[in-house]
């Protein structure tokens, strides 16, 4: 059986199997299987029509366990954060969309986000619940966004993802770095750093590498042009801080300061880095296409 793709407002469904064990009621496994969200949580969820069953119809509370069930709900935070700034549609057609996302706007729903996000916000406007990024940058991160918007063409632009064939070019501010001669290759072996969420330089072979290259001068903070060869996480950031140029207003590197932390957002401090320009041949008319964000970094 095809399962079409469940959604409220345009946001997807997440979806779990109910796994074996002596529940008497849905609600009892849900409880058991995601302890950290409460009884009376599933019950608002479900006396709002949030708890499907297969078909797409709701479950009640009283609803009978049966191991194997496929459960779709709709996640929610509790007085989520309002991002104030908007992200721009600057293409769209029957197979992809690019969009311009503003600094501290998640790409996908994760953690503390689910309607203020990239993709939530694109699925209600378009009400395409099929809308898919075919890659991610940083919530700090601003630029170009890809999404697929077909399903039945998606493998084949993730397939240019997979093999690096999208060149992608961003640009950062930071500090000056006289001593160095440039363009420069920055190739390292990037590892899970501490905490878990930061990256660092490890000795052995490299598996990240970055072009860069200076755009503009401007006495202690400089303009680059970053091309990032692979994609590791966080990699242009640890690049930049290990070369002794950390991005301008970064929380994370070369150490944590309290921004890192979602309340100590400050919106006049974005991090400068931006997603400039992403081009590729397209793998359905073979035409090369190539797209660039619409946002600036100030000094």
């Amino acid at each position: 059986m095809t399962l079409k793709r469940l959604s409220a407002g345009g946001v997807g469904s997440s979806t779990v199997h109910l796994p074996v064990g002596d529940w008497t009621t849905v609600l009892d496994c849900l409880c058991a299987r995601f302890p950290a969200i409460d009884r009376d949580t599933w019950l608002a969820r479900m006396a709002r029509g949030r708890v499907l069953d297969a078909a797409g119809l709701p479950i009640g509370p009283a609803h009978p366990y049966r191991a194997g069930l496929r459960v779709h709900y709709f996640r929610e935070v509790p007085a989520e954060p309002r991002i104030p700034f908007v992200e721009r549609i600057l293409h769209c057609d029957e197979h992809l969309l690019v969009a311009d996302k503003p600094h501290f706007l998640p790409v996908m729903p994760s953690g503390e986000y689910v309607e203020e996000t990239l993709l939530s916000r694109l699925a209600r406007q378009l009400d395409n619940p099929h809308l898919v990024p075919l890659h991610r940058i940083d919530r700090l991160t601003a630029g170009l966004v890809l999404f697929s918007t077909a399903p039945a063409s998606r493998a084949r632009y993730q397939a240019l993802f997979r093999s690096r064939e999208i060149h992608k070019r961003y640009e950062a501010i930071a500090p000056a770095l006289p001593a160095l001669e440039f363009p420069l290759r920055r190739a390292t072996r990037l590892v899970p750093g501490e905490p878990f969420f930061r990256m660092c330089e490890a000795p052995g072979e490299a598996n990240s590498e970055t072009r860069i290259e200076v755009l503009e001068r401007r006495d202690a903070l400089w303009r680059y042009g970053l091309e990032p060869v692979s994609g590791k996480k966080h990699q242009l950031r640890v690049h930049m801080a290990a070369l002794g140029a950390p991005l301008c207003n970064d929380p994370f590197y070369p150490e944590l300061d309290g921004r890192h932390r979602r309340e100590a957002d400050d919106y006049a401090r974005p991090l400068k880095l931006l997603a400039r320009a992403l081009a590729f041949r397209d793998p359905l008319s073979g035409t090369e296409r190539q797209f660039r964000s619409a946002l600036t970094l100030t000094f």
